[in-house]
């Protein structure tokens, strides 16, 4: 690694932000956090796409360049620097740490979108704090003017994510599910495949910080069912003290019914998304229709999710045959084994 700590560009109500954050604090890689919008951002190169976290890093070319998506970014640092790896050991267990944190992504962040922009006290909350958080010091109205545009536009969107009062009882059902099925594994396993986290973890973590740490009604409901979980999300914040051991990833040949049951709800929310949106794509349908849970879903396509679905496809083809065995055992049953069926 460059003796120059790594600048990361992201907010504290971006999930993705404090996914990425997480691991750059746990793998003890130097950096500093920029807030969006700050006057310390605005030396920094942008990315092609404006996401976050935007992570600076040395061109090839020199100079800086400014790279997005939190999933790549954590497989760049793996080359970068070594030791306190998130990725597990094991071809078979890397596949099921990249089948959950893909999950989290991409079906979690549904349901952190929806309950920020569904219910008036989060709307509020929002409104008034992620506006204020790149310039305290801003006039207010100012303050009151961009929170009051930044909810009518994020608003707006919510059937971009599928939020809808049709997806509304999917959504809240499989949030209370996962809280759930998390607090049992927990109880178990300090972390989603062991003793140590992996990427899964930190993409869990990421949309958690908002669900179960910054949204009341879905931190309400946390803290009435799984407060494990909410005390869980704050810990796994910053693991800089966490001494991992080669050993404390899960044995594989003896994987906790509390995983396989984390896998099932995969398997029965975000399968069937997957699959009907890449189908929607692929005969360029303008919506998503499906069911999901027994309920209807109805979205317009996300052309991201269907790369997703590539990805993962194309992260099963490559795994030796034996692996792959070992994978089909472990998903058999739960919903998932739909992703690679021939």
């Amino acid at each position: 690694m460059n003796e120059r700590p790594l600048s990361i560009v992201g907010a504290p109500g971006s999930p993705y932000s404090r996914k990425l954050r997480a691991v750059l604090r746990y793998r003890r890689i130097p950096h500093v956090f920029v807030q969006r919008g700050s006057r310390e951002a605005r030396g920094l190169p942008k990315p092609r796409v404006e996401l976050l976290p935007q992570l600076i890093m040395p061109a090839a070319g020199g100079g800086l360049e400014a790279l997005v998506d939190s999933t790549p970014l954590i497989r760049l640092l793996e080359t970068l620097q070594q030791g306190r790896s998130v990725i597990p050991p094991g071809p078979d267990l890397a596949f099921l740490d990249a089948l959950l944190e893909d999950y989290a992504d991409e079906w979690l962040t549904k349901a952190m979108f929806y309950y920020r922009w569904a219910y008036s006290a989060d709307i509020s909350k929002a409104a008034k704090i992620l506006p204020r958080w790149a310039q305290t010091d801003q006039p207010e109205s100012q303050a009151v003017a961009l929170g009051r545009a930044f909810a009518e536009r994020q608003i707006a969107r919510l059937s971009v994510v599928g939020s809808s009062e049709t997806t509304r009882p999917v959504i809240e059902e499989s949030y209370r599910r996962l809280l759930l099925l998390l607090d049992a594994h927990l109880e178990r396993s300090r972390f989603v495949l062991g003793g140590r986290p992996g990427a899964a973890d930190f993409g869990l973590y990421g949309q958690l910080t908002q669900l179960a740490g910054f949204d009341p009604t879905p931190l309400a409901i946390a803290l009435e069912t799984t407060p494990r979980v909410v005390a869980w999300v704050e810990t796994t914040d910053d693991l800089s003290g966490l001494e991992p051991r080669d050993e404390d990833w899960v044995d594989r040949n003896a994987v906790p019914d509390t995983l396989r049951a984390l896998l099932a709800e995969v398997g029965r929310v975000y399968t069937p998304f997957l699959l009907a949106n890449a189908e929607a794509i692929a005969r360029g349908a303008p919506r998503v229709e499906c069911l999901i849970d027994g309920r209807p879903w109805v979205q317009r396509p996300f052309p991201y999710q269907a790369k997703c679905l590539g990805w993962l496809r194309e992260a099963y083809g490559a795994l030796a045959r034996e692996d792959r065995h070992r994978v089909d055992a472990l998903l058999a049953g739960t919903g998932c084994e739909r992703l690679f069926a021939r």
